[in-house]
């Protein structure tokens, strides 16, 4: 499988504005346009366009933190696969991608994300790839969960 994780650029912007997910997950991710708005705000999010065989089928987003004194901390705070493209394993294919992309960096401290707590999908999707769960956030209520450096 194809999978290839790629800079928005000038060329694959409509088309990553242009992907939705499915009615029943609108309440679970940002709009992408949001996303991206918000990322040219905050210099630490790296936001991603999902390519598979070539064509533009997801979006995602991280934030790195680097502390002076320890190695840096990530956030993976937005994933998603167009509606037309889910069922094929391409959002596993590209958070392994955005995975070997942060290790590839270096040591860290940590890789998080977060998912609303009644999302048993989202809760065996990550625990999938290695994450394991450490709390509920103060802030949103949601499951915290982390893959330890």
């Amino acid at each position: 499988m194809d999978v290839t994780l790629e800079n928005i650029t000038r060329e694959n912007f409509e088309a990553v504005i242009a992907l939705e997910v499915a009615s029943s997950q609108r309440d679970y991710v940002a709009d992408n346009l949001y996303s991206i708005a918000e990322s040219s705000f905050h210099p630490t999010y790296q936001p991603r366009a999902i390519f598979y065989d070539g064509k533009v089928v997801g979006f995602l987003m991280y934030e790195s933190f680097h502390p002076h004194d320890r190695p840096p901390a990530y956030n993976i705070f937005r994933l998603m696969v167009d509606r037309r493209q889910q069922g094929r394993g391409i959002g596993h294919r590209a958070m392994q991608c955005v995975l070997d992309e942060i290790r590839a960096q270096g040591p860290f401290e940590r890789i998080a994300i977060c998912y609303v707590p009644t999302n048993q999908v989202a809760r065996n999707f990550y625990a999938s790839l290695g994450f394991q769960e450490t709390g509920l956030s103060e802030e949103t209520g949601e499951v915290i969960a982390e893959i330890r450096g």
